[in-house]
Order: C-alpha cells, then structure tokens, then sequence
C-alpha cells in the first residue's frame, strides 16, 4: 500500500470515530478488496459512505459478483442491481462507555437493523464491539433517581425493541464478541442468531450482584438460550461464564481464538466495497465469521427469513403446536419458486439459482 493510502485510511478512521451528530465521508481511495484486470472498464466514482451517531458505526459492504454494479449516488437512495447482496456490519464505538447500550445507542442499533431490512439483497448483519469490551450493558448514569421513572421506562423499552427488532429482522444477525459482555451487552449476544465469541471472552450480569440493579430483562434472553439453573447461576452471583462455559452451555454458537476476533477497522472504516463473493477479503482475519457470511448468503434470503422466523415462533408453542405449525411451514416452502429451484438444482446437481423472494413455484 502506498504512503498516500495510508494516509488517506489513517484520515478515514480517524474523522468516522468523532462523536456526535451524523457525519458523511466519501475519499477516492480504492482498498486491495476491489479486484481490477487490465480489460477491466474504468471503475465508477467511489462509493464510500460511513455514519456513526452516538457511538454506532456503521459500515455497508457490497459484495458483487460481477463488477462495478453500483450507481454513485446517496447510500440511502440507490438502486441495487440483483447480481449484488449486501452486509451490514454494525460495529459499537463508546470507549469512554466500555460500549454501554445508552438511550441513544440502542436507537441507533435499531435504526440500523431496521434500515432497509426488506431490501431482497440484504443478507446478513454483524455485530460487533470495537475495543476489549463487547459492551458493558446499560448505561448506570442514565438509570439515576434524577431522571425519573418515566425516562427509566423509556430505556427498558427501547432495550426490548432492539431485541425484538434483532428476532423480527429477516436475515440473521450476528454477533462477534471479544472481551466481556455484561448485563444488556450479554443479553445483546444471547438475543441474535449467531453469536462468535474469542477464547478470553466473558459473559456475566455483573449489574445483578454488584451495583444492586437485577438483570430481570437479560434474563429473558439468556433464561431462553441456556438451561435454567446456568442462567440462575448467572443471575444471582453474577460470576462471569468463560468462554468455554458459554459453549458447553449454549449460550453461543463457536468460540475461536481472540487473536481472530475483530474486524480490521484499520482497512474497513469509511469503505463501501465492491468485491467478489468470498468474504474472506471482507473479514481477512476472521475466518469463522467469514465461513457464516458465505454459507448464509448461498442460500435463499425467502427461505432464511421464512425459517427463521418460524424458529422463534415455535420456541414459545407447545410441541404439538409447533410440529402442526411446522408442517404448514414446510408445505409453503415448497411451493416457492425458491423450494422447487432449489430441488431442481439438486437432481440436476447444479448451482441453484434463486430468485430471493417469496413467488409462488408455477
């Protein structure tokens, strides 16, 4: 990389982590991801966009299996063309907070995961905590007699949307955790779908046994993830689980070593990218997440949303319920476009072809 690209990423990072109201930064530099050979058509104007608001950053890359597919125009307002799918990675910046889900913190989040959620190219969001603190939980200063119940309230609240939000939103979520998820922030892990967490990682609710604050509503998501008596555990001493524990317990899905967890925010920040269809190039030193990435954007985005979906609402039916809701859902699945592609391509033994969206098979 040459010294004005380093320059140029050094001056990225650093204006995309200035607190405060939302920011737009656009440079023309084009990073080792964008692919290029010499029969290649002059590339479009640069699409770079990164926001932060209130310590949430975030950062859209577009994986293209073409080439330059992309209009340069406002991230908000373009058109994508279908050859393209899409990654939100939301990445949690507070260092003075330890990443404390604040008020505004978790309105961010849920504007992000929210944003464009529809969009049939989007296919996965992941999570992740900048620093050696995945999050510390809710804000302490912002639950004091001062500010009234009605606000107190008003910060629970939010908290439950933005776990509903990440349960509600069609395409998975995951989480990347390094260093220590207390109280919300070890609720936030337990909440999305997948949750990667390094070896040196900590999970506990601290809150509960410490500072005389109950994690009633962390235990709502973990009391779902875990056994009862390891959540119970959790709750009443607060003693951390280690990595290894959360595994065994099933509070998340892979444990990798820590040195692998983190996006290179160094070569990220401020990038829109337009790469091909490994992610590896995305998360160069995350392989586990960059495996997730790739096996979930294979698939169908209909048939994920639609079983994950399902996923949750069975979890809280009775068996016979759920197996007869089950049977509907599976009936359905099959009479999509996408169900009877992706049968065809395996008699055929072929690379499906799928539509990504919810037509009925003719």
């Amino acid at each position: 990389m040459s010294n004005s690209s380093r320059m140029s990423l050094a001056m990225c990072k650093h204006v995309t982590r200035i607190r405060g109201p939302k920011r737009s930064i656009s440079h023309s530099t084009c990073h080792k991801s964008c692919i290029m050979s010499p029969v290649d058509p002059p590339p479009p104007p640069p699409l770079t966009k990164a926001t932060q608001l209130d310590g949430v950053k975030k950062i859209v890359m577009v994986s293209n299996r073409t080439r330059f597919g992309l209009i340069n125009t406002d991230l908000d307002q373009y058109q994508i063309p279908t050859t393209l799918y899409l990654i939100y990675v939301l990445s949690l910046y507070s260092a003075i907070s330890r990443n404390a889900l604040s008020l505004q913190m978790m309105e961010d989040l849920i504007h992000h995961i929210t944003f464009n959620q529809d969009d049939p190219n989007l296919r996965c969001i992941v999570l992740y905590g900048e620093g050696k603190v995945f999050s510390a939980g809710h804000n302490l200063k912002e639950l004091t007699h001062k500010d009234g119940s009605d606000y107190h309230h008003q910060v629970f609240s939010t908290c439950s949307r933005l776990m509903l939000g990440i349960l509600q939103c069609p395409v998975p979520v995951i989480a990347v955790v390094q260093g220590l998820a207390a109280a919300a922030g070890c609720q936030l892990v337990a909440t999305c779908d997948i949750a990667i967490i390094g070896d040196e990682a900590l999970l506990c609710f601290c809150h509960s046994a410490n500072f005389g604050i109950f994690c009633s509503t962390p235990g709502v998501a973990v009391g779902r993830a875990v056994p009862r008596k390891v959540a119970a555990h959790m709750l009443f001493t607060g003693i951390p689980l280690t990595a290894e524990e959360a595994i065994g317990a099933g509070l998340v899905s892979k444990v990798v070593p820590e040195e692998n967890v983190g996006l290179e925010f160094e070569s990220l920040s401020g990038h829109i990218f337009q790469i091909h269809v490994n992610p590896s190039r995305v998360f160069p030193t995350d392989e586990e997440v960059a495996k997730i990435v790739q096996a979930i954007t294979c698939k169908s985005r209909a048939i994920v949303a639609m079983g994950k979906k399902f996923f949750y609402q069975q979890l809280e039916a009775d068996i016979k319920t759920a197996y007869r809701l089950g049977e509907e859902v599976m009936v359905n699945n099959i009479g999509l476009a996408d169900g009877q592609e992706g049968i065809r391509s395996f008699i055929e033994k072929r690379k499906a072809n799928w539509s990504h969206g919810f037509e009925k098979a003719h």
